[in-house]
């Protein structure tokens, strides 16, 4: 099993849904950088669940706990290990399914690959693992802070209600402003209603994140296994409930010809190499160019619902899962911070590789 991402600042996550903790282990963070608790906590809570009625009320505050890699507020160049305790398990929640295949779940796919698999909420294939990412991610951000690296990620789409204004025309500042993490008061209302009503139902409904990298320098980036963004579609893609990635003009680019799509360069005031356009989204060649990097992560509707479903069970027999426990209608406004983790981990990585090329 590969838990480990990165090549020079690398992390290794652990820990199950109702294991007694999840937890990360990050190798090759410079020392000497601010280490911000009450930063990395609020990231964390960010993604907890329990934040309003759209989201699972498993109640989890979430908290850290340093373990290495810290002396005196400050990052030593050592491992730094972070634990997160679980502390609202129900696994008999699951008992109904301990020998069941639920539809679109990983228990087929790990029974078959392992022989062995943890039924209380998926184990290691469930989204908990997705909280000490984002710890990590949030250390990966402090070490950004320093070159004015700007990362925002927020709800775009939530089935087919699609807000339809580009990212400049928004305020990110106003992404954490709802339960919904829209920057649209206005369409963040309509989203979250349609969720509370499909989580009425019993049933689950997916969307799209879309992500903002601003400060960016150009230069980040080695072609041509690990194109920027082929790593950014690797990391948004190991994400749980996952389903696309596009960057730049994306699909909507194959409508275009190459007398409209190329980006024409110029020198601003300031005498830096810009693009009048940026349809390539901010990498050209697999590498940054200095212009804004935006990209769209597609997630699919939830996989548990509170309905019955057709399946089998481990003897080959035809059985019926019957939906129980607290899950998310929509994971959407707890991915958020996961993929805004998961880019600033892609970025700090590329950063590190950069200067060892110089």
């Amino acid at each position: 099993m590969s838990s480990t991402y990165g090549k020079i600042f690398k992390i290794s996550t652990f820990g199950e849904s109702h294991g007694r903790a999840v937890g990360v282990v990050i190798d090759g963070c410079p020392a000497g950088v601010k280490f911000d608790s009450e930063f990395i906590q609020n990231e964390l809570d960010r993604r907890k669940p329990g934040q309003s009625r759209i989201t699972t009320q498993r109640k989890e505050a979430d908290s850290f706990e340093v373990l290495s890699g810290v002396f005196e507020d400050f990052t030593t160049g050592t491992p730094i290990a972070l634990v997160i305790f679980n502390e609202d398990q129900r696994s008999k929640d699951y008992g109904h399914i301990a020998d069941k295949f639920r539809p679109s779940h990983a228990d087929f796919t790990y029974h078959v690959k392992y022989g062995v698999r943890d039924y209380r909420g998926g184990g290691r294939s469930s989204a908990r693992e997705t909280a000490a990412r984002v710890a990590a991610g949030a250390v990966a951000k402090l070490v950004l802070k320093s070159l004015g690296v700007e990362i925002y990620s927020y709800v775009s789409q939530v089935g087919e209600m699609t807000l339809e204004k580009k990212y400049q025309d928004l305020d990110l500042n106003l992404i954490d402003s709802n339960a919904v993490r829209c920057p649209d008061a206005e369409m963040a209302d309509k989203m979250f209603n349609y969720i509370d009503e499909v989580r009425k139902q019993g049933d689950s409904i997916g969307g799209i994140i879309t992500g903002v990298l601003k400060n960016v320098p150009a230069g980040w980036g080695e072609p041509v296994f690990d194109r920027l963004h082929a790593e950014l579609g690797k990391s948004m893609l190991s994400i749980n409930a996952v389903k696309g990635f596009e960057y730049g003009s994306g699909f909507e680019g194959v409508k275009m010809r190459g007398s409209a799509h190329n980006d024409d360069f110029f020198i601003d005031e300031n005498g830096v190499v810009k693009t009048k356009t940026n349809n390539s989204g901010g990498i050209q060649g697999g590498i940054s160019n200095g212009e804004d990097i935006y990209f769209k992560v597609a997630f699919k509707p939830v996989a548990t619902i509170m309905k019955d479903q057709d399946s089998v069970n481990e003897a080959g027999e035809k059985v019926t899962v019957s939906g129980k426990g607290r899950h998310d209608p929509c994971v959407l406004p707890r991915a958020v911070p996961i993929v805004d983790a998961m880019s600033a981990l892609v970025l700090v990585d590329f950063m590190l590789r950069a200067r060892t090329n110089k």
